[in-house]
């Protein structure tokens, strides 16, 4: 990894940090498309290794407010759907694996923005566990699904409640990848290279999240996932 894309991907990291701190959801939405446009060969991996930290402290900081039932049954959910993550990445090419990237993204960050109000129940939140835990697990997005659910929550319920959910299945991923020979070395120590950037993004939305208007920045996240993916799409059918 040369010094000019670690910057880059050190500052995209920790956006995507001070984002999931503020809102809730927004790391994977803004670090795949990035990492993917420059380093694919860190997806889904290092993602996934950075994600579960910043997940633990999010849901540590706002542990009071969760929602424990919705935790349960998506965790369920999410278990069952990493199975079908890992069978997707033992099965394509990392050309095909892109488009996936890239076409998840946009449908998902579409989905979010376009889903009405509703009060989830068990089905739902297993679903979106499932959902979750195929995308995660094969792209390390996997915030939509999640976002959906929760996106009328009260912020403090939607960010503790997704940051666990997000922490327990990023170790299931990460122990199913273990098993099937796709952690290697290097993607490790790179991940572990961008954990700075990951605190660095975390510790600043400490200080911000109660005053941040998370409508505003949850659009301002989707619309960059749209674009980000739409990119990815055509530098690889181009």
């Amino acid at each position: 990894m040369s010094l000019t894309i670690f910057i880059l991907l050190a500052a995209t990291v920790a956006i995507g940090a001070f984002v999931q701190g503020a809102v809730g959801v927004g790391f994977a939405l803004i670090a795949a498309p990035v990492i993917g446009l420059v380093e694919p060969g860190l997806l889904p991996v290092s993602l996934l290794i950075l994600m579960l930290p910043l997940n633990a402290y999010l849901a540590w900081r706002e542990r009071p407010a969760l929602d424990s039932n919705g935790a349960i049954w998506i965790t369920a959910g999410r278990i069952a759907g990493a199975v079908g993550g890992v069978w997707i990445l033992s099965r394509i090419s990392t050309h095909d694996l892109n488009l996936f990237i890239g076409a998840s993204t946009v449908a998902a960050a579409a989905a979010t923005l376009c889903a009405p109000a509703f009060a989830p129940g068990r089905n739902a939140f297993m679903a979106a566990g499932a959902v979750t835990g195929i995308t995660e697990t094969a792209t390390g997005i996997g915030g939509p699904a999640l976002a959906m659910v929760f996106q009328h929550y009260q912020a403090p319920a939607l960010r503790s409640t997704i940051a666990l959910c997000f922490a327990i299945g990023e170790a299931v991923s990460l122990g199913m990848l273990s098993v099937t020979g796709q952690i290697t070395p290097d993607k490790f120590v790179s991940a572990l290279q961008l954990v700075p950037a990951v605190i660095v993004g975390a510790f600043i939305s400490q200080h911000i999240h109660h005053h941040f208007n998370g409508k505003v920045l949850r659009i301002s996240v989707m619309g960059f996932a749209i674009v980000s993916g739409a990119a990815i799409l055509y530098q690889t059918l181009a």
